[in-house]
């Protein structure tokens, strides 16, 4: 089984790439969120992979960190969802406001995610709420301060910085980031990318 693949980035095209891992080409699918987190074609990167086997076909299944394959295994195990709605919740939506989404109960929120119907998100929140809780604080779980960073993410990313960066920068201001208004994690942020 493989578990992570580090080689050159040959490919990236839409839910797709190629590594090239010692003359070998992987093919894998993503979800867009851990797309934009690589770095360009015919550069180093490394990806957590779950493989994922039928009787008809092997998929290699690509993630930016080993949290975010996590929480596809816990998607998959709820009922009615395969691995590729698993990725398309985590296309629509990145591993961090899934989590908030499902251990708040935000079922419109996930709803907004192509493919999954106010049922199915209910569901979800019923069979992994108490999963995720264990694994994720509750009071890091506010709404009002997942919403900042995630307005706060996309914000950066217009601006061009580059995603492991602002990755970085929010997993640094996550504790204090319900404290803060949105102005002074912007602010925060322009300060350190201004050097």
């Amino acid at each position: 089984m493989i578990g992570q693949l580090r080689g050159t980035l040959s490919h990236k095209g839409a839910e797709r790439l190629i590594i090239d891992v010692g003359g070998v080409g992987y093919e894998l699918t993503c979800p867009l969120t851990t797309l934009e987190r690589l770095p360009a074609a015919g550069e180093q990167c490394v990806v957590s992979v779950k493989t994922y086997v039928r009787e008809d076909q092997i998929t290699l299944f690509g993630f930016s960190s080993l949290e975010e394959r996590r929480l596809f295994e816990a998607l998959t195990t709820v009922s009615g969802i395969g691995p590729r709605l698993a990725v398309a919740c985590l296309s629509g939506l990145d591993a961090e406001a899934l989590k908030v989404a499902i251990i708040t109960g935000d079922a419109r929120r996930i709803s907004s995610v192509p493919g999954i119907g106010r049922k199915t998100a209910d569901r979800m929140i019923l069979e992994l709420r108490a999963k995720l809780e264990k694994h994720f604080p509750l009071e890091a779980a506010r709404p009002e301060a997942a919403s900042q960073l995630s307005d706060l993410q996309s914000a950066l990313l217009n601006l061009g910085y580059k995603p492991k960066d602002v990755d970085d920068y929010l997993s640094e201001v996550r504790p204090r980031a319900a404290e803060l208004t949105f102005e002074e994690l912007l602010k925060g942020a322009l300060a350190r990318f201004a050097f």
